[in-house]
């Protein structure tokens, strides 16, 4: 059975914490869907760039999917002001499927309530909202709930959703074939 990955994006999603985990999953094999919740497909990014999402979330916020990433970036503050983007991670969190988020992201899984309890670590930016931030990790996996610090760490947080979903060994394929040797 095929895995799939939904992804959310804002207008003011961070690129690189997109674009990199959606690269790294497709090599990967896994059915990557890229939505929006703006009213046009066309989403820009914090560096004026302009992507084309497939579907707008309204579309498909009654699927299920075995993966749903959050990027950062300035858009998460939309992402988060969005009862359709809360319901879904909290409907997907229950069932125990893997939520990730990237950067100023997390905030998002705090507003859910998704991240009590539960260890994580975010952009430093944030850390006055959340304050138990792990800093010296790139990457922080507890239970189903998956984080990481920022477009730095896009590659890594990407490898890590890969093996969530697929295990080590594609991981390190995936690693391998990128030339990424520190997974």
């Amino acid at each position: 059975m095929n895995k799939s990955a939904l992804f959310i994006l804002a207008n003011g999603f961070e690129e690189l914490e997109a674009i990199a985990p959606i690269d790294l999953l497709r090599r990967a094999g896994i059915k990557v869907t890229i939505s929006t919740i703006e009213n046009s497909l066309l989403v820009t990014g914090k560096n004026n760039m302009t992507f084309q999402a497939e579907v707008f979330l309204d579309s498909v916020s009654n699927n299920n999917y075995d993966l749903v990433v959050l990027p950062g970036g300035p858009g998460h503050k939309r992402l988060r002001s969005s009862e359709k983007v809360l319901t879904l991670i909290k409907n997907h969190s229950s069932k125990n499927i893997p939520i990730g988020a990237i950067c100023a992201a997390p905030t998002v899984l705090q507003e859910a309530g998704l991240l009590n309890g539960n260890k994580y670590t975010a952009h430093h930016t944030v850390a006055n909202e959340l304050t138990k931030i792990i800093s010296d990790q790139a990457v922080v996996e507890d239970g189903n709930i998956i984080t990481s610090q920022g477009a730095g760490t896009a590659v890594e947080f990407g490898l890590a959703l890969v093996k969530r979903l697929c295990g080590q060994d594609s991981a390190n394929q995936v690693a391998k074939s990128i030339c990424f040797f520190n997974f």
